[in-house]
């Protein structure tokens, strides 16, 4: 019965192995955004259900900086007795994100 509901805050476009992407942003901590997402590697060496991505807040001009060094695994990667929430359709790259946290199991 448990749900977990984030509002779309905007949409990033960035560039990653030479395709042009977009990531559904929802609002972070401390002015910041955040985002959830699974790529070509979930599955086989990350966690399948997504990895999570805090953003510091945005420039300026609109501008972020993507450090996919620091996508991490939610808590259901961990325990079979915790809740995550599901990556929007939106943010299921085709590319392999092979920085950031592998599957611990």
């Amino acid at each position: 019965g448990l749900e977990h509901h984030h509002t779309a805050v905007g949409v990033i476009d960035f560039e990653l192995s030479g395709a042009a992407l977009q990531l559904v942003a929802f609002s972070g901590r401390d002015g910041g955004l955040g985002l959830l997402f699974t790529d070509a590697t979930s599955g086989l060496t990350t966690y399948p259900a997504c990895r999570s991505l805090a953003i510091e807040p945005p420039a300026a001009d609109g501008t972020v900086v993507l450090d996919f060094n620091r996508a991490a695994n939610l808590s259901c990667a961990f325990t079979d007795y915790a809740t995550c929430p599901v990556a929007p359709a939106e943010n299921r790259l085709t590319v392999s994100v092979e920085a950031g946290e592998k599957n611990p199991r």
